[in-house]
């Protein structure tokens, strides 16, 4: 039977292994924290997904890391777009973000966000790689707490289009 109440979504979300799928593919997502008056800020920053956290990083000037160092609580927004997976498939989420600045998590962090945003060029890779290892560069930890996600081709299928 086509459902009709098309305000109700979250009983479309992403299958596991979609949403898996999803966070290996994808390397770009809205990373969004609060500023001190409390306001919300989202900015497009390239991520490594890796052992069930998302790892990011930016040059330690930059107001988010004095941000995040006040209030961790932190979200990240991923769509499908450019994967495999096409587009109208999202994942939303809350978590805390912990800064890193330690030798051990940048020398396998760089060549992994390098080799995700620079893929199969070896001499771009190397080259980015180079510029990310700077002084000053820190980087997000952020362990996941709470997950939304939404699948539009399952609400599509289960509507009034059960064609596609």
């Amino acid at each position: 039977m086509p459902v009709t109440n098309y305000e109700k979504v979250d009983v479309y979300p992403l299958d596991d292994a979609v949403r898996d799928q999803l966070l290996r593919e994808q390397n770009e997502c809205v990373f969004c924290w609060s500023t001190r008056d409390h306001w919300p800020v989202g900015m497009v920053m390239s991520y490594v997904w890796r052992d069930g956290v998302f790892w990011l990083t930016a040059a330690e000037q930059r107001a988010r890391v004095a941000a995040i160092e006040r209030d961790n609580r932190v979200s990240l927004a991923i769509s499908s777009a450019g994967t495999s997976l096409g587009p109208a498939k999202t994942v939303t989420v809350k978590g805390r973000c912990h800064t890193r600045r330690d030798r051990d998590t940048k020398d396998w962090f760089y060549p992994a966000l390098a080799a995700a945003i620079v893929p199969g060029a070896e001499r771009g890779r190397k080259a980015f790689q180079a510029m990310l290892d700077s002084p000053n560069r820190v980087i997000f930890e952020v362990v996941p707490e709470q997950w939304f996600s939404f699948d539009s081709i399952k609400m599509m299928q289960d509507s009034l289009f059960p064609e596609v």
